[in-house]
């Protein structure tokens, strides 16, 4: 029979596979909206929109914010038993999470990584999606598409420049650990203008075919 200590074990595993399975769903799509579609619908004429969005939107939509849920979730269940959990000993700040010096570097990278995904996860699921749910339904009055568009894509903009240095700081943690204004400045600045460079050569990658 398994033990408490590989019953933990297997659960951490399951949660972080988890976790990771539903991160790239929901990153993925993420970044198929901001580099592929937005460019795509730029070109799309009425007639165009009206026989694809129908079809492609309702399902990719589907895939983005359950994705976004799961992840949001797991990450949740994997911080409370890595860093608020200690087995044997019970709930309460880990080793993992302070030491005789404070907080680690550790668990400021995943703070850094949880707070940005949260606020991903709420433009997912409280602006994004109910644009999205309002436009494709036929419930947006005309004049009041241009505005939810807007907004829709505001806050997937946002997204996208944020998810980079948001897996700087999910990564970080097992890989890097060490946190200071030095360089955490330098990952910052390599994540932004990664995103950055991507949705700028976005534009022209459909014509390099």
């Amino acid at each position: 029979m398994m033990d408490f200590l590989d019953l933990f074990s297997a659960t951490d595993m399951i949660a972080r596979w988890l976790h990771v399975i539903a991160g790239i769903a929901w990153i993925g799509h993420l970044y198929f909206f901001n580099l592929v579609n937005v460019p795509l619908q730029g070109v799309l004429d009425d007639a165009a929109k009206k026989a694809v969005n129908p079809k492609l939107l309702p399902r990719a939509l589907w895939w983005f914010r359950w994705g976004a849920m799961v992840t949001f979730l797991a990450g949740w269940v994997l911080f409370t038993m890595n860093y608020m959990y200690t087995p044997g000993l019970g709930f309460g700040p880990s080793v993992l999470f302070t030491d005789s010096d404070g907080m680690t570097g550790r668990a400021m990278w995943i703070m850094l990584g949880m707070l940005l995904g949260t606020i991903m996860w709420f433009n997912v699921w409280f602006v994004i999606w109910p644009a999205q749910k309002k436009m494709l339904s036929g419930q947006a009055l005309p004049e009041e598409l241009p505005a939810i568009r807007k907004r829709a894509f505001l806050a997937s903009r946002i997204n996208i420049y944020l998810s980079g240095p948001m897996l700087f700081g999910m990564l970080a943690p097992a890989h890097f650990g060490v946190m200071s204004f030095g360089n955490f400045i330098v990952f910052m600045a390599v994540a932004l203008a990664t995103v950055w460079w991507a949705i700028k050569a976005s534009a022209q990658a459909g014509q390099s075919v």
